[in-house]
């Protein structure tokens, strides 16, 4: 099978809504309520990620089998919180159905996420990932390490999310 990785359009918001809102419900299953996940709403999703591939701040690149089925995505940016001062860009999220898993996909989503992020001059990059998520074990064999760890809510649960990050993106990420 031949996954083409290249930068999203504003017709590929409802795919991305769809791969989104289906890998919430597989990847987060046994962490996340049943309630929530089963609250998440394609067409809410389709209209935030149409105005944020249209707003063109964030980076968003997507995974696209033969008959054009959209996969998988990735988008990132600059680091939003400004309290990781050592780490200009940001990975903000990346999913991949159940069925695309461990095919690769999600290490050149991130690497095409990692070269527009060099050529726009950010040269380290962090990712917040939720603690008994086992996919977090990903970006320690793409390079990261461990940065912090916060308390926050989904829903009505408060769950642990690490930062890993990569300080210099042309040295530490292993791709």
């Amino acid at each position: 099978m031949t996954i083409k990785i290249r930068e999203a359009v504003i017709e590929d918001a409802a795919h991305i809504a769809h791969v989104q809102v289906e890998s919430w419900k597989t990847t987060y299953k046994d962490i996340v309520s049943e309630d929530y996940l089963s609250s998440l709403d394609k067409q809410i999703r389709e209209e935030r990620w149409q105005k944020i591939i249209s707003e063109a701040k964030t980076y968003v690149f997507v995974a696209e089998e033969e008959k054009g089925t959209i996969v998988g995505f990735s988008s990132g940016g600059i680091e939003r919180t400004k309290a990781y001062a050592q780490f200009k860009g940001e990975l903000y999220a990346i999913y991949i159905l159940e069925d695309y898993q461990y095919m690769g996909i999600g290490t050149e989503l991130v690497r095409s996420l990692v070269q527009k992020c060099l050529e726009s001059d950010i040269s380290s990059m962090l990712v917040w990932v939720l603690e008994d998520n086992t996919s977090r074990h990903f970006y320690e064999k793409l390079g990261a390490i461990e940065v912090n760890q916060e308390e926050i809510t989904i829903g009505d649960q408060s769950l642990i999310e690490v930062a890993y990050g990569w300080l210099d993106l042309n040295n530490d990420f292993k791709a």
